[in-house]
């Protein structure tokens, strides 16, 4: 469970329905497996240090993916359950591959 504070107060979010967070300036849109979003008024590497290793992966200054969602990757991008296409930046591919393959090996 992650405790966000929004402006219509205080929720408890299973992390396990993350998708991905987006960072947008000084705050992150978290994007969940039931279509909805939501703004949070944090920086994107808080959740990174809040969240498990184990179960999401930064592949951009941009994003915070859940590797359970990611179904392919192709021509630097990672498409995700939803469809979305999610941009892996050139210096986090490496780290992005070994980490989704050890995931999927598991």
């Amino acid at each position: 469970m992650l405790k966000l504070s929004t402006c219509k107060g205080t929720e408890f979010i299973n992390t396990d329905s993350i998708i991905r967070i987006e960072a947008q300036s000084n705050y992150s849109k978290f994007y969940f497996d039931n279509g909805k979003t939501l703004l949070v008024a944090k920086i994107l590497s808080v959740f990174e240090e809040e969240l498990p290793i184990a179960t999401f992966v930064r592949t951009h200054r941009k994003h915070l993916v859940n590797k359970n969602f990611i179904t392919g990757y192709k021509d630097g991008k990672i498409i995700l359950i939803n469809l979305q296409k999610i941009e892996v930046a050139r210096r986090k591919k490496v780290h992005f591959l070994n980490s989704w393959i050890n995931t999927k090996a598991s």
